[in-house]
């Protein structure tokens, strides 16, 4: 009989936020698959996890992929594991799962906190409809064109930011989005020193002009204000 695969979600910040259900299935299977080996290692030692542990991150999934399908078929249960969050959400995970599909193998998902849904209910913008548009590209050319195809957005849209990068987001989302545009930043979700500011932009870049911003973020732009 085949056995299973995992997508189980891990806390993005607060190990408390681990569901029991998590819990229980890290502790059962015979293997997780992690983006990140050395912090897994620290959520399982935290909980007394002593499952085996391999890597599956963006650089080894094709040539990892075919044998975790093995152990699959071959009875072995197996739980897949990002550096935190869900897999799949701008993390490994969508090969794997689109490969077990079409091998006809069981996929169970394992719900949890997410550093998207977190922001989308803590932003104080728009939500019943929203969109999620990945990592802001890094290339400025690339950049611009992603804010630019942002206007004829009628949703809000939210987006993972670099802290080295985030003040010169700020400045092209005014440039090119206006500068009352209504925005969120969401940062450190979760942890000790969780921070969500909702303004406009321009007013954020004038509060923050001489801050150097650190920490995981999350922006959300409410880009249609008609």
């Amino acid at each position: 009989m085949s056995g299973k695969l995992y997508l189980v979600t891990t806390p993005i910040g607060n190990l408390q936020d681990i569901t029991l259900r998590a819990l229980e299935t890290l502790k059962s299977v015979d293997v997780i698959a992690a983006e990140d080996t050395r912090r897994t290692r620290q959520l399982l030692t935290h909980f007394d996890i002593h499952s085996k542990l391999i890597s599956y991150h963006a650089f080894n999934e094709h040539g990892k992929t075919d044998g975790i399908l093995q152990m699959i078929e071959n009875g072995q249960n197996i739980a897949l594991v990002s550096d935190a969050g869900t897999p799949s959400v701008a993390d490994p995970g969508f090969y794997l799962v689109r490969a077990a599909k079409q091998a006809g193998l069981t996929v169970e998902v394992i719900p949890g906190v997410s550093a998207v849904t977190f922001s989308v209910t803590a932003s104080a913008l728009p939500v019943d409809q929203f969109s999620f548009w990945g990592f802001v590209p890094v290339k400025s050319g690339r950049k611009q064109q992603f804010f630019e195809e942002m206007k004829n957005e009628k949703r809000t849209v939210f987006m993972f930011e670099s802290p080295y990068r985030i003040a010169k987001t700020l400045e092209l989302i005014k440039e090119v989005l206006g500068e009352d545009t209504q925005i969120a930043i969401i940062r450190e979700a979760t942890k000790i020193h969780e921070e969500v500011i909702t303004d406009s932009v321009v007013n954020i870049i004038a509060k923050n002009s001489d801050r150097v911003w650190k920490g995981e973020f999350v922006i959300g732009v409410y880009p249609n204000q008609d």
